[in-house]
């Protein structure tokens, strides 16, 4: 790999020359390939190796095609680099609790559908993503993860000023240099520069300054990167510490994984470095803003909740309707965890959403019908639709929104399922039936056809 000479000079001069020479030799390999599962959806495939830090994190001995499996669609486990699965251990080792949380650089989905399943039962969690076309992928992984106390917004970090003591936790997976990247990504290494190392360290404070006082005294941030540099690494940290008033916290780690500590500076901080750990370069901090303070607790909005008729209808699409309030905008109408329905409200009135709760259902020609985000959900009560088994080539068919026949379905809408997953829906009209699927998330190609 032939690398600036400039990160060279750098590199050996943080990493020490056996660590940069172990290093150097790593990134002639092929990079590792990895999943997490998503328990809700599907066991883990224990005849994987696991990733050590993180539960239902598996490495792959090859990488498939997953287009080409109808799970991976149906949100039954995420492509994810081994290293960020880091997080686990944070949340295992200090968030004991529910928590409001937020994932404020969240695209494209890999720390926030983690999060989504290890944060504690009654969590919220605000993922954000403030460039359009990175956000639209973000809601996509978001929404097929199924999470109902979820939320997807596409802001700028100082938009969420408003809204004060409103986090017990916040994430921030920093926009980097990217360094950490160069094994997979060949562009990481031509753009690399010492002006983008300062660039982006400006840009990580400015983030960290706009988010600060939506952290609430006493709450958790999780700073991470994917390069390797100390200024937007330790150095970055100890001005977290130094300016904004945050305490580092140590984690549990085992030494068989292969974590390096703090190359400089004194801080406890968890270095990911290929040769070393069995993943890409990543780095992470977790730090404790000082003082106490209560989560902010806004007021509860007068929601617009749907005739008796509509609501009584869509609540039998839920496993638990009980824990939801129930909410129409215009023709859509959308479950949120009642617990949560005052700061979703909040949320909805000042950023801008692209998914909130469950969203169930359009009303057209006075009917209800049934929205991808209810068939993708976790809180989908799977009883109240007739279910149409698929095999695998009229999976990708449907998955690629081509027009389907189910001779054996009844009149109506039907759930589409393969192997027992749930895909989506479509609506039976007896000749044929009409392809549910989100027009915008179609395979583009047909993977049997290729």
């Amino acid at each position: 790999m032939d690398l600036a000479a400039g990160f060279v000079e750098r590199s050996v001069a943080l990493f020490g020359e056996e660590r940069y020479n172990r290093f150097a030799k790593a990134l002639e390999m092929e990079p590792v390939v990895s999943v997490r599962y998503n328990e809700r959806k599907m066991q883990a495939d224990d005849s994987l190796e696991r990733v050590p830090w993180a539960e239902q994190g598996r490495y792959l001995n090859d990488r498939p095609v997953f287009t080409a499996d109808p799970k991976f669609h149906a949100g039954c486990y995420y492509v994810q680099e081994a290293s960020s699965m880091f997080i686990e251990q944070v949340v295992k080792e200090y968030v004991t609790s529910p928590v409001r949380a937020l994932d404020l650089c969240a695209a494209p989905g890999g720390k926030t559908t983690h999060l989504a399943s290890i944060l504690p039962e009654g969590s919220m969690l605000v993922s954000n993503e403030p460039v359009p076309l990175r956000a639209q992928v973000l809601a996509e992984n978001v929404v097929k993860w199924g999470n109902p106390a979820s939320v997807v917004t596409r802001n700028n970090p100082a938009d969420f000023a408003p809204f004060r003591n409103f986090f017990d936790l916040v994430v921030v997976d920093a926009p980097c240099s990217g360094e950490g990247m160069f094994r997979k990504d060949s562009f990481a290494v031509e753009q690399w520069s010492v002006a983008n190392v300062e660039l982006c360290v400006k840009r990580q404070k400015e983030i960290l300054s706009s988010i600060w006082g939506s952290l609430r005294p006493g709450g958790l941030l999780v700073y991470s990167t994917c390069t390797f540099n100390r200024e937007e690494n330790e150095d970055c940290v100890a001005w977290i510490a130094e300016e904004l008033g945050a305490v580092p916290l140590p984690l549990s780690t085992d030494v068989s994984w292969g974590i390096t500590g703090a190359l400089a500076g004194n801080n406890p901080v968890y270095r990911f470095i290929p040769g070393y750990t069995s993943g890409e370069g990543f780095f992470l901090a977790v730090l404790r803003k000082e003082g106490d303070a209560p989560l902010a607790q806004p007021r509860a909005a007068r929601l617009q909740q749907p005739v008796a008729k509509v609501r009584n209808e869509v609540s039998r699409w839920l496993e638990s309707p009980e824990r939801y309030e129930f909410l129409q905008q215009g023709e859509k109408i959308t479950a949120m965890p009642k617990e949560h329905a005052a700061a979703m409200s909040a949320l909805q009135q000042k950023m801008r959403l692209l998914h909130c709760g469950i969203e169930l259902a359009e009303v057209k020609n006075n009917k209800l019908l049934p929205m991808h985000s209810l068939a993708m959900s976790t809180a989908l009560d799977k009883s109240a639709f007739p279910v149409v088994e698929l095999e695998l080539e009229k999976a990708l068919a449907y998955l690629h929104r081509e027009s389907l026949q189910l001779p054996e379905a009844p009149i109506g809408v039907v759930l589409l399922a393969y192997q027992g997953t749930v895909l989506g829906f479509a609506k039976n009209i007896g000749n044929r039936a009409n392809n549910l699927y989100p027009a915008e998330w179609r395979i583009r190609k047909n993977p049997l056809d290729l």
